[in-house]
């Protein structure tokens, strides 16, 4: 069920120029409709209408978010994790998944050791034998050790909680239909229904953090942070090549849904745009 305010928006990107201004024929038409005996009635079927539709989107905008967290949270703590802790500890002797993990874990080890001779050679700590520095670098290989084994079996957890977790939001999806288009219908009302400076302002937002200058930054940490959730290498130049074309081809695409849909449904709010843009 499709909102009237939402269809005027789409129907009004579309209409044909004529020699009378489309704003004086809107002004005439809405005269029209408050003249009319049966605009309360109609008045109060749309806003009906449009309590439903946002009614509706919330609680199925609600239902894509909340159902997948809760069945991530659900599958990871009480199926995989104690199938997986069971077979890494007692059936597997590994501690690593990759060897950007081996990497980190030999640098830390190393940072650690040259920070207790430093702090000998600066007097923070008091003279201490090869045997007892020997003590506290294999205390502290431990430690590492612990630590990256719960990385590695955390990481297979993940990649399998996740899976379940992509199934149920791609089911809710093809089962849900419905609900997309009034979801749709009510996103498009939303965006379209903002001013032309809310408009002009979210692009400039969301350009400036995904494909700025200084956006390359953030899609690092998002890329390392991902690749470490799962378990994966971290291999510098699959991030640095990732950064080169991905943010690349997201811009055209945003460039492309502003001169092919924005500018038909709100050219003033793309002129704003480039005007805040300069």
């Amino acid at each position: 069920m499709k909102n009237w305010r939402s269809d005027n928006i789409t129907q009004s990107a579309f209409e044909k120029t004529g020699p009378i201004p489309r704003s004086i024929t809107r002004t005439f038409e809405k005269f029209k409709k408050e003249l009319d005996s049966n605009a309360e009635s109609e008045i109060i079927e749309e806003f009906r209408v449009s309590k439903y539709q946002t009614s509706a989107s919330i609680k199925y905008l609600l239902l894509l978010i909340l159902s997948p967290i809760l069945i991530n949270h659900i599958s990871k703590s009480f199926i995989f994790s104690p199938f997986i802790d069971y077979f890494w500890n007692e059936k597997n002797n590994a501690i690593f998944l990759n060897a950007s993990q081996e990497e980190r874990a030999f640098s830390e080890l190393q940072r650690f050791e040259e920070k207790i001779h430093f702090e000998i050679l600066i007097g923070q700590l008091p003279n201490l034998s090869q045997e007892s520095i020997e003590k506290e670098v294999k205390n502290k290989a431990i430690e590492l050790a612990q630590y990256y084994s719960y990385e590695s079996t955390d990481a297979i957890k993940n990649l399998l909680s996740d899976l379940v977790s992509f199934c149920t939001f791609f089911y809710l999806i093809v089962t849900g239909k419905r609900q997309i288009s009034v979801l749709k219908s009510f996103i498009n009302e939303l965006i379209y229904g903002l001013s032309d400076t809310a408009k002009a302002f979210l692009i400039i937002l969301f350009t400036d953090i995904f494909v700025g200058f200084h956006s390359t930054h953030g899609w690092e940490v998002i890329l390392e942070s991902s690749l470490r959730h799962f378990g994966l290498p971290e291999n510098r130049d699959i991030i640095f090549l990732f950064i080169a074309t991905f943010p690349v081809l997201l811009d055209t695409v945003f460039k492309y849904w502003i001169f092919r849909y924005l500018n038909q449904v709100s050219p003033s709010a793309v002129a704003t745009y480039h005007e805040m843009n300069e």
